[in-house]
């Protein structure tokens, strides 16, 4: 079984797509839900360098960027030996519904059960925290802010 250890996430968020799509790709909307510096190139072969907590880099390149439905980019972590930079895809579809967007993850390639459960975590709290800022709210202090999850 070859997705055996994919996340998959579904969150309704309350905004057009145009405006999760910029929260997702403009790095100083980045900092408003996730990270604590963002360096972002939406473009094929363009960096996605995301410091998450403040203390951890997650490194890809972007593979597809189609502007307010889709972005696809490799994925993985600065200094990791279990997920490297680029060893994992992160796909993202935004489809427009009447209340807003539904934004489809999928985040395939992780290497087993512990990190699959991991990422399913981080990605539960930062798309949490996504909605809030896209519906207009503040998603206060991040507590995973600092963390390593060391490999």
């Amino acid at each position: 079984m070859q997705d055996v250890n994919v996340v998959r996430r579904e969150t309704h968020v309350a905004a057009p797509p145009a405006a999760v799509f910029a929260l997702l790709t403009d790095p100083e909307k980045i900092l408003r839900w996730m990270g604590t510096e963002a360096e972002i190139e939406p473009h094929p072969g363009g960096l996605y360098l995301v410091n998450i907590t403040g203390a951890r880099f997650a490194r890809g390149y972007f593979r597809e960027v189609v502007p307010v439905h889709r972005l696809a980019y490799s994925f993985g972590w600065d200094g990791s030996e279990v997920v490297p930079p680029g060893s994992s895809l992160l796909e993202i579809d935004l489809i427009e519904e009447p209340a807003g967007t539904l934004l489809r993850l999928t985040h395939s390639g992780l290497p087993n059960a512990e990190q699959r459960a991991s990422h399913a975590e981080g990605w539960a709290h930062y798309l949490d925290r996504l909605a809030k800022v896209a519906a207009g709210s503040d998603p206060g202090p991040d507590p995973m802010a600092g963390r390593t999850h060391e490999d």
